[in-house]
């Protein structure tokens, strides 16, 4: 159950990633810099006001948005313009990098290398649920994940903006043809993606340190992630998701730390060698 729970945002926070890579078909480097940007704004928002962390999701979140949006419009569009015959470029690379060095070292000037933690009412908490002990922040978690991501789902299916990002997507030259702004709708894509890491921070932050390189450790995860589930998917997100929080929780009580993560990238390339699209990877998934 702690494995599921925890794993369930892992894949909220890969969820963000695999979009932008589905819309974009770019690989953002700073996917995790921007989830740390998404707790430090809610544990500030939380601390200076008072307000339940997921009270917070109101500022946190549109703040995100706003924040991937000019982001992606000011240094990755450039970038897309400029390559504009080239299906994946290369130099985005470096660009997203750049950015994770420069948000982690601006955070790390303005706030120090303390570990900072937000006491909530539901800090610590659990309930028992037959024998199992079930964390109630974490529980909170899975029910986050769950609604995120059918909204994102009906999102891209039901609304027009959702089905010109789509478009955009599939066949950039295409949906120019039939009037749609391309580079609009990878604005509005990334702001999602970079949305949807305002609303993981919210939920880590009743149970876990917030810190200036907090945003490495999920990056690397949602990278193993999204290649388990297969670029692009977003069931593929969620199920990676799991599968590494299960590897994580079960391997923790029979092994180290060490071990485990050991296992994952075991996992990880093995999956990666079998099925180099991942588990629900395919050429186009929407």
């Amino acid at each position: 159950v702690s494995g599921t729970l925890m794993g369930s945002i892992y894949g909220l926070a890969a969820l963000g990633l695999t979009l932008i890579f589905g819309v974009i078909k770019v690989i953002n480097f700073a996917h995790g810099s921007c989830l740390m940007v998404g707790m430090y704004t809610a544990y500030w928002v939380v601390k200076l006001t008072g307000v339940n962390p997921y009270f917070a999701l109101i500022v946190v979140v549109p703040l995100l948005f706003v924040f991937g949006y000019f982001l992606e419009d000011l240094l990755i569009n450039p970038v897309l313009k400029a390559q504009g015959d080239v299906r994946e470029p290369t130099e985005i690379i470096v660009v997203t990098s750049g950015v994770w060095y420069i948000l982690d070292n601006i955070t790390l000037m303005m706030f120090g290398a303390e570990y900072r933690v937000v006491q909530t009412a539901i800090s610590g908490k659990s309930f028992e649920l037959g024998q199992i002990i079930v964390s109630t922040p974490k529980l909170y978690g899975f029910i986050a994940t769950i609604i995120v991501s059918l909204a994102l789902v009906w999102f891209l299916k039901s609304t027009k903006i959702g089905k010109s990002i789509r478009a955009a997507s599939l066949d950039r030259e295409a949906a120019s043809l039939m009037g749609i702004n391309q580079y609009r709708m990878y604005n509005i894509a990334f702001g999602i993606g970079t949305a949807i890491m305002g609303v993981v921070g919210c939920v880590l932050i009743p149970f876990y340190y917030v810190f200036p390189t907090v945003g490495v450790i999920f990056d690397v995860k949602c990278f193993i992630i999204v290649v388990l589930g297969g670029l692009g998917s977003i069931p593929g997100a969620l199920i990676g998701g799991v599968i590494v929080g299960l590897i994580e929780s079960i391997g923790a009580q029979f092994m180290t730390s060490t071990w485990t993560e050991l296992i994952v990238y075991a996992v990880f390339l093995t999956v990666l060698f079998v099925m180099p699209s991942g588990l629900f990877g395919e050429k186009r998934d929407w």
